[in-house]
């Protein structure tokens, strides 16, 4: 993974290694680099989006048609709703009657179910086509968007259904977080807490001296600090998957908070957002392994402050044990019955707990329960 500082447009390009090396461009205004990430050969571009950005979607579209390509938009369902096998079934319907060949490529603009679908389908179309990531939330631009794992929802669980397939390229246009709505982008902001605490403190100690700003989503688009922990967020995420795409080892610590997370998004059947449970599934494993001796009393205390002080949720209802630990159960993290966790050592530095004992689970629970009741207005 190398980095660019900032061009004369002030996009900053932070470039994922591997067997199929890609750039991340952040910064604004960044339509004029699409037609370099998707190549010579490509001729025809789906652009897939939610009804919601129908309107960028269109001036995507008109930007690719003037660079001489042949562009088609797809609408797809919004969040996770996207990410079923008959919305896949959909776009695959549409490529096949626009006669896509393996020299196209697919466009997806949208937060990180749109691009997880996207991606998806681009994986699996004759066996793998080109795809450029559009993001234009914090999370698909910090998480969903940067790695090339792409996946859909079963019944069963999350993004149980999925492939290895690194994008071709990935546009972060910093401007267009300034319309999210507040809890959408502090939900964002989880993720790239997450990076602060497995690989880099310093977006602690941003988060921590900018909260304000960073709880009011114009005002932080506008403004350097969230350009910053974007960039940090990304450089770890493509160190990490640079090194390890499908997750033999090293990836795995991009997890943290994952487990319970995902469990939480289960049992609440997705209508909490991935942030919120992200949020309680880190404090959940900073418990986890305080009580198993592994981490300080401090650290364990920052992951509450940095997370209250975004208004993110820290706690969950106390009467969702054994639904929980069944979701869990099933997380493609787990190796037959036995749960892995993410956990931390220290600050930094990350580290793996297999089989934890059922009565520490328990207790690392108990910590974060409060009685059943509404669920937090955040969520």
């Amino acid at each position: 993974m190398s980095t660019t500082g900032p061009t004369s447009h002030d996009a900053v390009t932070v470039r994922v290694d591997g067997e199929q090396p890609y750039d991340v461009v952040i910064g604004r205004h960044l339509l004029g680099h699409l037609p370099g990430m998707l190549g010579e050969r490509v001729r025809r571009v789906l652009v897939v989006h939610p009804a919601a950005l129908a309107t960028t979607a269109e001036t995507v579209r008109e930007d690719l048609v003037a660079e001489g390509y042949e562009a088609f938009l797809a609408q797809v369902p919004d969040a996770e709703e996207a990410k079923t096998a008959q919305v896949a079934a959909f776009l695959w319907g549409v490529l096949g009657q626009a006669d896509f060949t393996r020299s196209d490529a697919i466009v997806s603009v949208g937060g990180g179910a749109t691009t997880d679908l996207a991606g998806f389908v681009a994986a699996t179309w004759l066996r793998g086509i080109r795809v450029v990531h559009v993001p234009t939330t914090v999370l698909a631009m910090v998480d969903a968007a940067v790695g090339g794992k792409t996946g859909i929802n079963t019944t069963e669980g999350k993004n149980l259904v999925g492939a290895f397939h690194p994008p071709a390229g990935v546009l972060c246009d910093v401007a267009a977080l300034g319309s999210m709505q507040r809890h959408d982008f502090v939900a964002g902001l989880a993720e790239v807490v997450k990076a602060g605490f497995i690989a880099d403190p310093r977006i602690l100690e941003l988060v921590e001296a900018h909260t304000d700003l960073l709880t009011d989503p114009a005002a932080a688009a506008g403004s350097p600090v969230l350009a910053e922990l974007l960039e940090r967020a990304v450089r770890v995420k493509a160190r990490v998957v640079g090194e390890d795409l499908r997750e033999a080892g090293l990836r795995e610590i991009l997890n943290y908070g994952h487990t319970f997370g995902h469990a939480v998004e289960l049992v609440e059947r997705y209508r909490w957002r991935h942030g919120a449970a992200v949020s309680v599934g880190m404090v959940f494993v900073a418990e986890l392994a305080r009580l198993a001796g592994r981490l300080d009393d401090d650290v364990v205390a920052r992951h509450r402050s940095v997370l209250t002080a975004l208004g993110l949720p820290v706690t969950y209802r106390g009467d969702r044990w054994e639904q929980l630990l069944t979701a869990m159960r099933r997380d493609k993290k787990t190796r037959g019955d036995l749960l892995r966790f993410v956990v931390l050592d220290g600050l930094g530095r990350p580290a793996r707990l297999e089989g934890p004992d059922p009565t520490l689970l328990a207790a690392a629970y108990a910590e974060i329960s409060v009685a059943a009741g509404p669920a937090p207005t955040f969520v």
